[in-house]
């Protein structure tokens, strides 16, 4: 079963149908998950023992995207993956889901040192919030990759990148101390223009 034959479905559930479908095998249990209009089945499959990752990502997936908040756990771990497919389309889900733990969440997510190679999503997924907890964590964030030897340079790029997308004239002196950068410079000079006056 091929993710043409299935219900009419956004381009993020397609993706993901796609990729998860070697993984799973095509197997009957995939193709359930991704046709049961059942809540309740796709809910049971997240706490159930012994289910396969991809299986909890369908069931994550397709309850957030419909508003109910019993994928949120779910979704947060699947956020903070070393696969970034599972993030991005985490991420996709917990925008849709709407729920108010998810700012906070993504914000313990991104300040996490220890997790620092797998925040780019949460900090992308705080710039699309636009939630009070985005300015600050970005902020915070950046300030402690701000290194010319920075290895997670790609974090510290998508937080000048949000933070000219938020437009907050807090971000003023964090955006000025990234410009010597080289990997940094350009975007933080693009993000300092987008800053109000002043």
């Amino acid at each position: 079963m091929s993710a043409d034959t299935l219900p009419v479905m956004d381009e993020e559930f397609r993706s993901l149908a796609d990729r998860l479908g070697d993984e799973a095998g095509e197997s009957a249990a995939y193709r359930r998950l991704l046709a049961t209009e059942d809540d309740e089945e796709l809910a049971r499959v997240l706490v159930e023992r012994e289910r396969p990752l991809w299986a909890r990502e369908i069931a994550a997936f397709r309850l957030g995207c419909g508003g109910d908040r019993r994928a949120f756990e779910a979704l947060v771990l699947l956020l903070n993956h070393r696969d970034p497919e599972r993030c991005v389309s985490a991420a996709h889900a917990l925008v849709r889901l709407g729920d108010p733990r998810t700012p906070r969440a993504a914000a313990a997510l991104a300040t996490n040192t220890l997790r620092t190679a797998y925040a780019l999503h949460p900090v992308r997924l705080l710039t699309a919030l636009r939630a009070p907890e985005s300015v600050p964590t970005l902020i915070s964030t950046l300030e402690r990759l701000l290194a010319p030897d920075e290895p997670h340079w790609r974090v510290a790029l998508a937080c000048v990148e949000g933070l000219g997308q938020l437009g907050d004239a807090q971000a003023r002196p964090v955006l000025q101390a990234a410009l010597p950068l080289p990997r940094l410079g350009g975007a933080a000079e693009e993000a300092i223009s987008r800053l109000p006056a002043g």
